[in-house]
């Protein structure tokens, strides 16, 4: 037999070798296909201390990220005068602390549903979801420069009655800086 047949016959061996192998591993039906595999991937149902647990700590995360964002983003660039006409930087300024109100709008809705897992946290935040909702324009407001000091402190005072509201409920929040490309992608 030629090398080039040596070759040949190898090469197809190792094709029939894989595929073979390939069709074993999977496609075929088994014991756990049908009814049983379908029950074995379907959720199970939380309990209420679960779910009250897990409500906490997304609406901490939620609330932080928004409060984080709000500092960064907004109140801070405020106060160093970055929102003020001629001064260096402020069309940025102006843009990112847009896309930072609406970031944090965005997470305090996020924290308000999370909320309604736990009935502690829903009645503390009953008060707040009146100003929340009235921060719903205020990221157009902010990257179009018609923000004024009003605003600013009714944002940062919409977010320290939230944290306030967490506290009492025994969900302390801090402020987590979400990435900038976080507050892009909103």
């Amino acid at each position: 037999m030629s090398q080039r047949a040596r070759r040949a016959a190898v090469a197809l061996l190792l094709a029939c070798g894989l595929l073979l192998t390939g069709t074993a591993c999977g496609g075929g039906k088994s014991e756990k296909s049908g009814k049983k595999a379908t029950e074995e991937a379907t959720p199970t149902a939380t309990s209420s201390a679960e779910r009250q647990k897990f409500a906490k700590t997304r609406f901490v995360a939620n609330a932080g990220l928004a409060a984080g964002a709000t500092y960064q983003w907004i109140v801070k660039p405020f106060r160093n005068g970055s929102f003020k006409k001629g001064a260096d930087g402020r069309t940025g300024s102006l843009v990112k602390a847009g896309l930072a109100g609406t970031f944090a709008y965005n997470r305090l809705k996020a924290a308000v549903n999370n909320a309604k897992g736990d009935p502690t946290l829903t009645k503390a935040l009953a008060p707040v979801t009146a100003g929340i909702e009235s921060l719903k324009g205020m990221g157009t407001k902010l990257r179009k420069g018609e923000a004024g000091d009003a605003d600013i402190n009714d944002f940062d005072n919409v977010i320290k009655s939230v944290k306030d509201a967490g506290k009492s409920a025994d969900a302390p929040v801090t402020d987590k800086v979400p990435s900038f490309s976080d507050v892009q992608k909103g």
